[in-house]
């Protein structure tokens, strides 16, 4: 196939559009067969091509084309149609830092939209931009005729080392400018096979991609039209640093560690106080405001006697897995708490908001707490925990530059020498700022949805940049451009309720037509409970069970105010 396909790159012209057609066998017309032949040619000319540093905003050498393939309809696997795919890479400045790699897919039925695809954790690993998305759940992007396109971020590796962070360009090019070196590259090559750029310019992703969707708005208001940022990781600095903070009340604290029988039998508490409160006993605590009345009480139930806690400090061994020693409420609370600073990073932000740990959040999972009693000298995710391995990362790599600094004794309330470094990281890597001011005036439009049981990124913190909007320009104006769903039972990519929704579909009819996403409505994807159906109720409302009819459809729940 591929052999034919290379013979007959030269075609052009509908008459031997028509020959390629009859030779793959498929039953197809004249005109189908000449856009084909057309966009394969195209495709073709793109191999080995460059796109020159004049055409990207921001510095670079360039970028080259590393291969441009067509990919069929009949390719095993392909659920998209015909479409172009175009691998590339784009030259950092200084030759040793890493080349930023990309992927670009030009359907043949092209809708005239282009989607820019974030990535996650600590990226690394070049974002396809082939399959369905978690915001666009139904059928993928590319099979819907969006052009679409992301990358690795200048880095290769998705590991929780994070060693790039010694490199300083490309801390950058995570931080922000991989966002528009790629964009850039891509709406040069979409001009280039289709001969105009796109109609509609859309963002969206995901954790550190929902952090990335929030920092296109803030720093390249002018290239979006819309943007679907999840879970968006906006204060970076401020969550490694809780992490880190974390870490020390687990393993510098005697009988700070929490075991993960313990952290479940904390989950379960406050479902047994909390699940009832919106109406339905289904599992997920849908009235967090409310549970959080109850927060004393869950805590109580759940302290150890005071000889108990006395004994096992002074042992340092664990009193039970059914009561809570005072350390290791101490260590729960800092999660709850979150982190105050005495001095401020990028946006003035010296505050990271904590999570909702009495309220339903389940921290037993591969990125929730500690595993292991013992701090391995490099943490993983399972044996100390995804907050606490990405933070003792980030203060090696990014903030103190040395492999082997011991994060455990960074001292966060006074970093000394340090402080400027994060800064400055802050203002690289964060999305903290509320002036979009620019996005607005654009007409841009903005959809954020995210877990209240998030247990990676804290729900807290999005809704207090929510609020922080709200105070600078004012309720009807946030409404205009944004829409901030919070959805309970859901944590990051997993819970006990994992919404599945067309997020993208509702974007690009408030962006194409001006109708503003109301009420939407979610199909759980939670393996136990799959197909089940709430309402996507806007913040701060939540879904009330209304007392009678099936409680798994949500013809059956309202959108209350807490």
């Amino acid at each position: 196939m591929q052999r034919l396909h290379d013979a007959l790159r030269p075609c052009r012209r509908a008459a031997c559009a028509m020959l390629y057609a009859l030779l793959l066998g498929a039953p197809i017309s004249a005109v189908a067969a000449s856009k084909i032949a057309t966009l394969a040619a195209q495709c073709a000319a793109l191999a080995g091509a460059t796109v020159a540093p004049e055409s990207i905003g921001l510095a670079t050498h360039g970028a080259q084309i590393d291969s441009a393939t067509m990919i069929h309809a009949t390719t095993p696997g392909n659920q998209s149609g015909e479409f172009c795919r175009v691998t590339g890479s784009i030259k950092a400045i200084l030759a040793s830092t890493p080349d930023i790699h990309f992927d670009l897919n030009l359907p043949l039925n092209w809708n005239g939209r282009a989607l820019q695809i974030g990535g996650g954790g600590y990226d690394g690993v070049v974002v396809s931009g082939i399959g369905v998305t978690p915001f666009s759940p139904l059928r993928a992007p590319l099979a819907e005729g969006y052009a679409t396109f992301g990358d690795d971020s200048g880095h290769t590796g998705n590991s929780a080392l994070a060693d790039f962070g010694l490199v300083n360009e490309a801390v950058v090019n995570f931080g922000y400018a991989h966002l528009k070196k790629t964009h850039d590259v891509a709406l040069a090559l979409i001009g280039r096979v289709y001969g105009r750029g796109p109609e509609r310019m859309y963002f969206g992703g995901g954790s550190t991609g929902g952090r990335e969707g929030y920092t296109v708005l803030q720093r390249f208001p002018d290239d979006y039209d819309g943007v679907i940022a999840n879970s968006p990781a906006l204060n970076f600095s401020g969550v490694r640093l809780l992490g880190v903070a974390l870490g020390r009340a687990e393993y510098a604290t005697p009988g700070g560690y929490v075991p993960p029988a313990l952290l479940e039998r904390v989950y379960r508490r406050t479902l047994e106080v909390c699940d009832k409160l919106d109406g339905a006993a289904d599992g997920i605590i849908s009235d967090v405001e409310g549970c959080r009345q109850h927060e004393q009480e869950v805590v109580d139930s759940l302290r150890c006697p005071a000889a108990v806690s006395t004994a096992a400090v002074s042992t340092a061994t664990a009193a039970s897995d059914t009561c809570l020693t005072e350390p290791q409420i101490a260590t729960l609370m800092v999660l709850r708490n979150g982190l105050s600073l005495p001095y401020p990073l990028a946006s003035n932000a010296n505050h990271y908001d904590g999570y909702n740990v009495f309220q339903g959040t389940q921290f037993t999972g591969m990125l929730g707490l500690a595993h292991d009693p013992g701090r391995l000298p490099y943490p993983t995710f399972v044996a100390n925990g995804y907050l606490f391995t990405q933070g003792d990362s980030y203060i090696r790599y990014f903030v103190t530059q040395n492999a082997k600094f011991d994060s455990l004794t960074f001292d966060i309330q006074r970093p000394g020498r340090y402080q400027q470094q994060l800064l400055m990281l802050s203002q690289t890597i964060g999305s903290m700022n509320t002036d979009l001011s620019r996005y607005i005036a654009h007409g841009g439009k903005l959809i954020t949805l995210q877990g209240l049981a998030d247990e990676v990124i804290s729900p807290n913190q999005t809704i207090t940049y929510y609020t922080a909007l709200n105070e600078r320009f004012g309720v009807d104006k946030v409404d205009s451009f944004m829409r901030l769903y919070m959805v309970p039972g859901y944590q990051h990519g997993n819970g006990v309720f994992i919404p599945s929704a067309d997020l993208l579909g509702a974007l690009d009819n408030w962006v194409t037509h001006g109708v503003s996403p109301e009420t939407l409505t979610a199909t759980d994807l939670a393996p136990s409970t799959n197909g089940r159906t709430r309402p996507l109720c806007r913040y701060p409302m939540f879904p009330r069970y209304v007392g009678k009819g099936n409680v798994n459809d949500a013809k059956n729940f309202v959108c209350a105010e807490p």
